[in-house]
């Protein structure tokens, strides 16, 4: 099942939306608008960014500090024999590959057929 989003007015009596997880997690919680229109436009916006949107790594190059009685995920695959956390992931279905070619499909030139 897919997230949901929530209508909802706050407490300053602005409309807002949040989306949900199929458990009832709130996952993000919209700024606020002034009216229902431009909510639900705030909705589509949300819907077609989501599925192509790019991520941004803002985190340090060293790395964030773990406390010392934590274990490392990765140290865990690495003893199990798996695919080592340090290779880059392949995609087995193509995803990106037609990500990218629809992308060129919607910016490519459009002819009129005008000569």
């Amino acid at each position: 099942m897919a997230g949901i989003f929530e209508v909802f007015v706050d407490g300053e009596s602005f409309f807002r939306f949040r989306l949900k997880s199929p458990d009832g997690l709130v996952i993000a919680v919209s700024t606020p608008f002034e009216d229902k229109p431009s909510v639900v436009a705030g909705i589509a916006a949300a819907r077609e960014c989501a599925g192509m949107g790019l991520v941004t790594d803002l985190c340090p190059a060293a790395g964030v500090r773990e406390p010392a009685a934590t274990v490392r995920p990765s140290a865990i695959l690495h003893n199990a024999g798996s695919q080592a956390c340090d290779e880059p992931r392949q995609a087995s279905d193509g995803f990106r590959t037609r990500a990218k070619e629809l992308r060129r499909a919607a910016t490519a030139p459009r002819w009129t057929g005008a000569a």
